[in-house]
């Protein structure tokens, strides 16, 4: 019995492995044809041939093809009526094949060479569209996310009733709250390795440039536990001043949070502090009496 059933999947191993390189031969041959296909229509010397072939090859989403004969056609039907919708394709074969640099260009051409075209609209929406598609992770260089917000702001400040308002606001908004998550973490960077007046001076800058943010109370915390760490490693002689420097953070942070849910953490560096300058004067006074 063993032995029967190590003979059937002996036959069904050999047979999967039978049809895989039956299949891979089938899809090599099938590519074969069809780049010899293609092979002759690039030699073609019908340039309306090869417009419909482009065309063809752009509806079945070959955009390789469609992008090579659309780039030889290019110069060709410049001052045809076929230009503008060529235009228009052959950009987006660059698009869709993800060369977003050469997209944005041909975005950018397509709007100079045709102004007043339907397309026009589209065709600036789309090139703010390929910076976002090149926005990288928060922890990496985000100048691909700021000509992101520049160019959509552009965008909705030209086109006030475009129905892709909407899309462009979002897009904007996304990509403020990555820079804002990159300025953040690079803040908690320095309170990490304890570069307290950095962390305190970046902190700050994040509030200001953030002021409608969701999390600018936990903002307004690290600038406190930053100045409260500066306070503790100073030098007598400046202690007061940078507990007092806290006090003030501390009276602010509850100015402008009032219902925060970090105000228990805040009261205990305000009390800490109140306390060390009491004692502080204290010692003072002992000193001169």
């Amino acid at each position: 019995m063993r032995l029967f059933f190590a003979l059937v999947l002996a036959s069904l191993a050999f047979s999967s492995c039978t049809l895989l390189s039956n299949t891979g031969k089938s899809l090599a041959f099938w590519n074969h044809k069809k780049n010899v296909r293609f092979t002759k229509v690039m030699k073609s010397k019908d340039n309306d041939y090869k417009l419909r072939m482009a065309e063809y090859y752009y509806v079945k989403k070959d955009y390789d093809h469609a992008q090579q004969l659309y780039e030889e056609l290019f110069p060709i039907f410049k001052a045809s009526a076929q230009f503008e919708d060529l235009y228009y394709k052959f950009a987006y074969c660059s698009y869709y094949l993800k060369d977003y640099t050469n997209a944005e260009n041909l975005f950018k051409g397509f709007v100079e060479v045709f102004p007043n075209s339907q397309r026009a609209e589209e065709m600036e929406y789309m090139r703010a569209f390929v910076f976002y598609k090149q926005s990288p992770k928060a922890e990496l260089d985000q100048t691909n996310t700021t000509k992101t917000i520049g160019f959509m702001q552009a965008f909705i400040n030209t086109h006030p009733g475009s129905a892709r308002i909407k899309d462009a606001t979002e897009i904007i908004d996304k990509c403020r709250a990555k820079l804002e998550l990159k300025d953040f973490e690079s803040a908690q960077l320095y309170f990490d390795i304890e570069q307290y007046k950095a962390a305190s001076l970046t902190f700050n800058l994040l509030l200001n440039s953030y002021p409608d943010s969701e999390k600018g109370d936990l903002y307004k915390l690290f600038v406190i536990k930053s100045d409260y760490q500066i306070a503790v490693m100073s030098i007598e002689e400046k202690k007061e001043d940078r507990f007092q420097q806290v006090v003030t953070d501390c009276n602010d942070f509850m100015d402008r949070f009032p219902e925060s849910k970090l105000g228990k953490q805040v009261q205990v560096f305000l009390n800490s502090s109140q306390n060390t300058i009491k004692s502080l004067k204290n010692e003072q006074v002992k000193k001169t009496s």
